[in-house]
């Protein structure tokens, strides 16, 4: 479903203990990597500090990161835009991901227990369910939490945070996917995945991801 700027306000308003700054670059870096915004699209202090409800400071600081980590490009002029991917880009792109992921997955098998798969199933049925109402923002963010929940269980903080920056990079093309050929046709190898990380099968979990990111490949190359 798509995230209410007042729902977000209410969340940084609870997590007190964490600065602002902190809060205001996660929630940027996350419209970011689901694609709130597009390829090329300018971004402004005061744009963004209106849509999400912060103090501009913060804001630009987040900026500053994000452009830092390549999430964002700043150009001569000092504006600050959405990059747009070039084909080498994406391949580059892809080519980590497909070391990467299916490390992650690999490594996440050996840590799997009941409650984890029971969590992922849960989260694919919700995929399944955006995918078959065709809403993009709902199977964009809930396929992201789909493949940080395997992530996560990793264990792995180096591979981790490469997956991250890596999909932050990549969203905003890919929602330009969704919108070309709709949610009908994204990839989705998860049956397989959930079935390789339930019988803890790491070659298996490995490839089922490997195959998820293949598709995902395809598409957003094709012309």
């Amino acid at each position: 479903m798509p995230l209410d700027p007042s729902l977000i306000t209410q969340r940084m308003n609870s997590e007190a203990k964490i600065p602002e700054h902190l809060t205001v670059y996660s929630r940027l870096k996350d419209m970011i990597l689901l694609g709130r915004f597009a390829p090329g699209q300018a971004l402004t202090i005061f744009g963004l500090a209106e849509e999400i409800h912060a103090g501009t400071t913060p804001v630009r600081e987040a900026l500053r990161r994000l452009t830092a980590e390549h999430a964002l490009t700043s150009l001569e002029n000092r504006r600050i835009i959405v990059p747009e991917l070039s084909d080498k880009d994406i391949d580059d792109i892809y080519f980590l991901r497909l070391m990467v992921e299916p490390e992650l997955a690999r490594q996440a098998t050996k840590n799997m227990t009941a409650q984890t798969i029971d969590r992922l199933q849960d989260i694919d049925t919700q995929i399944n369910d955006a995918l078959d109402h065709g809403d993009v923002e709902a199977y964009l963010e809930r396929n992201n939490r789909f493949h940080f929940a395997i992530y996560e269980t990793a264990r792995s903080q180096v591979l981790f945070h490469t997956a991250r920056s890596l999909w932050v990079q990549i969203g905003p093309s890919l929602r330009i996917v969704c919108g070309r050929y709709g949610t009908a046709n994204m990839p989705d190898k998860h049956s397989e995945l959930l079935e390789a990380l339930s019988r803890r099968d790491e070659n298996a979990a490995a490839q089922a991801m490997r195959d998820d990111l293949e598709q995902s490949r395809l598409l957003i190359s094709a012309p």
